[in-house]
């Protein structure tokens, strides 16, 4: 490994994940050719097709080429990173097409790196989307909803040291507003983050109900955490793929998931251009 690699690299301990970030957000404003961003996305299973709606992509740059980050691992993830026109304001939204999931095994400061990046690249705000179980049979494969607060049953955090962190009203109020303005049919719900990556099991799914979850999935509330730390606004939105284990009445798949995602591309990405637009 070189002395450059090794200062980026998340796994050791003794380097900084914030100087590793503002590493990556000086790439970031090289390769894009602007100081900062506005609003970043990252766009989970079922939503990349969606990202193409927020604006024009005006830069692209490949996840291996900015310190910290990594190849997709996920099928249906896209491996790079969009500098995206917000309409014709000036503002630029920071899009992911892919993110580090706990369950590869990276560590949690790899998958919250995105995140910390967006605050050094500038943004203010965050949306975080993804593809997820549902565990209210009202909601059918293809709706979107709104996180309006989460469970973390990773036994992780991205906090290190003695941060105490307030985490009331994690998800904004003020951009679930913004939602339910551009799309009044909009849910709301509690996401329950799961290990991963095998599926829950029905009993599991019965222990979220209990607890208080509506939504199920592997990812989101790690990276909705680093962001309440790194001060940005944060709008979390799942798209329900399919039903959670115990309430389908069919095995469940990946391949669902992208079905799902592919049938709920136009509205799920006009909704995020509009919300955005806002932001």
């Amino acid at each position: 490994m070189t002395d450059t690699a090794a200062a980026h690299d998340l796994s050791d301990p003794a380097v900084d994940p914030f100087s590793v970030a503002e590493a990556a957000a000086a790439v970031i404003r090289e390769r894009t050719g602007v100081e900062r961003h506005d609003v970043a996305l990252v766009l989970g299973s079922g939503w990349g097709q969606a990202g193409d709606l927020v604006g024009e992509t005006l830069a692209t740059i490949e996840n291996t080429d900015v310190p910290g980050f990594a190849k997709a691992a996920v099928e249906g993830h896209s491996g790079t990173m969009r500098s995206v026109a917000i309409g014709d304001t000036g503002r630029r939204a920071l899009v992911y097409g892919t993110r580090t999931h706990f369950y590869e095994g990276r560590g949690v400061r790899s998958v919250v790196h995105g995140v910390r990046t967006a605050a050094a690249a500038g943004c203010s705000a965050i949306v975080l989307t993804n593809g997820c179980g549902g565990l209210r049979p009202e909601w059918a494969p293809g709706s979107p909803v709104l996180i309006s607060d989460h469970i973390n049953l990773t036994a992780a955090t991205p906090i290190e040291g003695a941060n105490f962190v307030d985490l009331t009203d994690l998800y904004s109020p003020r951009l679930r507003a913004l939602a339910q303005e551009v799309d009044p049919t909009l849910d709301e719900g509690v996401y329950v983050q799961f290990r991963g990556p095998q599926y829950e099991t029905p009993a599991e799914v019965r222990m979220a109900r209990v607890l208080g979850g509506d939504l199920v999935g592997m990812s989101t509330t790690l990276e909705a955490v680093a962001a309440r730390q790194a001060g940005l606004e944060i709008l979390g939105i799942s798209l329900v793929t399919n039903a959670a284990a115990g309430i389908s009445a069919t095995p469940l798949s990946h391949e669902e998931v992208l079905d799902a995602g592919r049938a709920a591309a136009d509205r799920c990405g006009r909704l995020l251009a509009d919300v955005v637009g806002l932001i």
